[in-house]
């Protein structure tokens, strides 16, 4: 193995458990039931809020959206999204 192979596999460790400790999912979410939580993908996200898929990207780092990560993807428990859209909904008029 490489030097600079050893140092990438140290530092992708380091990442792992920072990132860990961001993602925890919410207390309520986690009441319910985890076989009855559907989850969604980034994409589908973004094509339910009509955004782009860095907007979703931003708001789940910044903390406005509880994501799951898997692997090297992130997933969107659905329920958090109507919720996220139901608190920011106003009437216009």
């Amino acid at each position: 193995m490489s030097t600079s192979a050893q140092s990438g596999a140290g530092k992708g460790n380091s990442s792992r458990r920072s990132r860990a400790a961001r993602d925890e999912v919410s207390q309520p979410l986690a009441d319910a039931g985890l076989a009855d939580v559907r989850f969604l993908t980034v994409a589908e996200v973004a094509s339910v809020m009509r955004v782009s898929k860095m907007t979703v990207y931003r708001m789940v780092h910044g903390g406005d959206l509880p994501a799951v990560r898997v692997g090297r993807s992130y997933r969107v428990p659905e329920r958090a999204v109507h919720d996220y859209l139901r608190k920011a909904y106003i009437e216009a008029g």
